[in-house]
C-alpha cells in the first residue's frame, strides 16, 4: 500500500511540473507584441472552360419495324405419377388422467390421558 502512495505522489509531482511549463509558455505568448499583417495578393482569374462539341446520338429503328419474335413451342406433357397410399395409423393408447383432488390425510386422535 505504501508503494502505491509513493507512486501516486511521484505521478502528481511530475504532472504538476509539466503543467508549470505550459502556464509559462501561455504567459509568454500573451506578452508578445501583436503580429504585423501580411500583405495580400490578388489571384488571377480562373480560365474559362471551352465549349466542347456535343456527340450525336445515333437513331435507332422504331419498335414497329422490328421483326416479330419467334413463338415459344408448347412444353411436352409429363406422364401422371401414381399416388402412394399410406396405411392407417394405429390408434394411440389413452393417456391416464392425473387426479386433481388431494386425498385427505387420516388424523389419529391422541391417546387418552391417564386419570388421577
Amino acid at each position: 500500500m505504501g508503494y502505491f502512495n509513493c507512486f501516486a505522489l511521484g505521478f502528481f509531482v511530475a504532472l504538476s511540473l509539466a503543467s508549470i511549463d505550459v502556464g509559462v509558455a501561455a504567459r509568454h505568448l500573451q506578452q508578445l507584441p501583436p503580429i504585423p499583417t501580411l500583405p495580400t495578393t490578388t489571384l488571377p482569374p480562373f480560365p474559362s472552360i471551352p465549349n466542347l462539341p456535343q456527340p450525336s446520338i445515333p437513331s435507332f429503328p422504331r419498335p414497329g419495324a422490328l421483326p416479330p419474335l419467334p413463338a415459344i413451342p408448347a412444353l411436352p406433357t409429363l406422364p401422371s405419377v401414381p399416388r402412394a397410399t399410406l396405411p392407417p395409423l394405429p390408434s394411440m393408447p389413452s393417456i391416464p388422467t392425473i387426479p386433481t383432488t388431494i386425498p385427505s390425510i387420516p388424523f389419529f386422535s391422541p391417546p387418552p390421558s391417564p386419570s388421577p
